[in-house]
């Protein structure tokens, strides 16, 4: 399954919206600063869809808001 992913680093509050049948925004506490923002996405989607969190991929976007993952069955 691939989602798109928004990224909003180093909000107040963690919180995950629905923007379309396969986007979500998430907003996470953590600094984008030394790959902490993109552990904490992996850590969301996979409780969100209740997968370990090796199953969680980011595929593009790495440096970037906006993000493809892929969740492996």
């Amino acid at each position: 399954m691939y989602i798109k992913v928004i990224v909003a680093p180093s909000a107040k509050r963690e919180k995950v919206e629905e923007k379309g049948e396969e986007t979500l925004m998430i907003s996470v506490k953590e600094p984008a600063s030394g790959n902490r923002a993109n552990q904490r996405v992996r850590e969301i989607i996979a409780g969100r869809f209740n997968v370990p969190l090796g199953k969680v991929r980011i595929l593009t976007g790495h440096h970037s808001r906006a993000k493809m993952v892929s969740i492996s069955n």
